[in-house]
């Protein structure tokens, strides 16, 4: 007599009710992933692969909007560009943000 006839029914559906709740924010993190994570994932995927196929030759263009060309690949850290005719600059391979053009590769007998 003391309890309700409304919380009486309430009680015996409360496990579905949780994942009924819960649905909605699995499903959010579904979308976030399809839409966010993995889209940035593949970018950079792509840059790693840029960065590791750069050769000399090639007209790059840096993170801070320096357009050269790369004379030396240093090692696996830098690469050598030159901006400008007899200016040369080191430059870290992680700031080169885009290849413009690539070139023809080098002959090691020319």
């Amino acid at each position: 007599m003391f309890i309700t006839p409304a919380f009486a029914q309430s009680a015996t559906g409360a496990g579905g009710e949780f994942l009924t709740n819960l649905m909605p924010i699995v499903l959010m993190f579904i979308i976030f992933y399809f839409l966010l994570f993995r889209p940035q994932q593949q970018r950079a995927k792509l840059h790693r692969e840029m960065l590791a196929n750069l050769r000399r030759g090639d007209t790059v263009v840096t993170s801070g909007g320096i357009i050269g060309k790369v004379t030396k690949v240093l090692d696996d850290r830098e690469v050598e560009v030159e901006i400008a005719s007899d200016t040369r600059v080191r430059v870290m391979r992680g700031m080169i943000s885009e290849v413009r053009s690539k070139s023809e590769p080098v002959k090691d007998g020319a």
